[in-house]
């Protein structure tokens, strides 16, 4: 049976400038998620996804090895249950 999980994330290496909030949004849309993608001023990209749980899971899967012109070099991930429903998935700015 599937449930709903929610994940941050937090992404280091070079991920701004390659794409990496753009590609993240399709990505997450393409799974049916919800939540945000932004990039943050110390270099890294913070993440917040909210779907079932194996979907949620592809996606931090995705997060360590995609766009290819990003060199992701650690992925940090909180997961916890979803308290708050979010709708639609958006880039933050």
């Amino acid at each position: 049976m599937a449930y709903d999980l929610e994940a941050h994330v937090y992404v280091s290496g070079r991920v701004q400038g390659v794409f990496y909030r753009a590609s993240t949004r399709d990505k997450a849309r393409e799974l049916g998620l919800r939540g945000w993608v932004r990039n943050l001023p110390d270099g890294r990209v913070e993440a917040l996804f909210q779907g079932e749980k194996d979907r949620v899971e592809e996606m931090i899967d995705w997060c360590h090895r995609e766009p290819r012109m990003a060199r992701v070099s650690d992925v940090e991930v909180d997961l916890r249950q979803l308290v708050e429903k979010l709708n639609g998935f958006e880039i933050r700015y």
